[in-house]
């Protein structure tokens, strides 16, 4: 009979399947746990769009926070319940945790990012975290010495996701780019939310492209240990959704993103060959 990390396995292979993938390349007793980790955050990002509105958005966030700390009793939930129980099994912070909560709050408004130091610090307690917490269960929850390589991958990584979502973000008046980066190129908010590329707006789209690729380069991918690089296989597929952005950079408001089929291949060849995850 199926249960909750079964519920969680299937949750992720249909809604985020890259992860999904690099869980084929860990070892079948972690794979469950990662399961249980990455359908959270597949919780939480999809907050926003099964809410539709702030207010019920942040209730379900406290809805979370209530069961990390505890405090909700009753049903919680197959997600829930396999989370908690590997928290349990592999000592997961809670601190990473709610700091995923805290930053998903972001996701619910329609208040642009203020400054690339916030926006970095949204990619670090989201996407980074998420790495910590997977590189903690493939370390059998030991806590493994691999704070910038997290930080690094994980920042390269959202950034390059949010940049490849930018037209579907544009189009509800939701901006990443932040305000700090787009001003220094003469762009607009209102000329995201218009669907008009001007030189501005792409100059800044193009400055975001820089700085996920310093992040990456950043990434110390010889000091990860092999039986922890499942963890950080996403951020393979960084460099080529860059080029494939860049390409199509003549209109940013056209989706350009990159084949499964190809993403697949590209996270298969980086398990061979870890070098690949930093755009080697």
């Amino acid at each position: 009979m199926p249960d909750d990390f079964d519920y969680c396995e299937t949750l992720v292979r249909e809604a985020d399947k890259d992860r999904f993938v690099a869980t084929l390349f860990a070892p079948a007793p972690r794979r469950r746990a990662l399961h249980a980790l990455y359908g959270f955050n597949v919780e939480l990002s999809r907050v926003r769009e099964l809410a539709r509105e702030a207010m019920p958005g942040e209730i379900r966030l406290q809805w979370w926070r209530d069961i990390l700390g505890g405090t909700r009793t009753g049903e919680a939930g197959p997600v829930a319940s396999a989370l908690t129980a590997t928290i349990i099994r592999y000592g997961l912070p809670i601190a990473f945790l709610d700091d995923m909560i805290e930053a998903r709050s972001f996701d619910l408004y329609d208040d642009p990012m203020g400054s690339l130091a916030e926006l970095e610090a949204y990619a670090d307690k989201t996407s980074s975290a998420l790495m910590r917490l997977a590189a903690r269960i493939l370390n059998e929850g030991k806590e493994p010495d691999l704070d910038k390589a997290a930080r690094h991958a994980g920042i390269a990584h959202a950034l390059a996701g949010l940049l490849a979502t930018f037209p579907a973000h544009a189009a509800r008046r939701q901006l990443y780019v932040p305000l700090d980066v787009m001003q220094r190129h003469g762009a607009r908010a209102e000329d995201a939310f218009a669907g008009t590329a001007t030189a501005g707006l792409k100059a800044a789209l193009a400055e975001i492209r820089e700085i996920a690729r310093a992040h990456l380069a950043q990434v110390p991918v010889a000091a990860i240990p092999p039986a922890l690089i499942p963890a950080f296989l996403p951020a393979a597929l960084v460099a080529p959704m860059l080029k494939r952005l860049e390409r199509n950079a003549g209109d940013p408001f056209a989706p350009a993103p990159l084949p499964q089929w190809r993403r697949q291949w590209l996270l298969w060849r980086a398990a061979r060959n870890p070098r690949r995850i930093a755009g080697y």
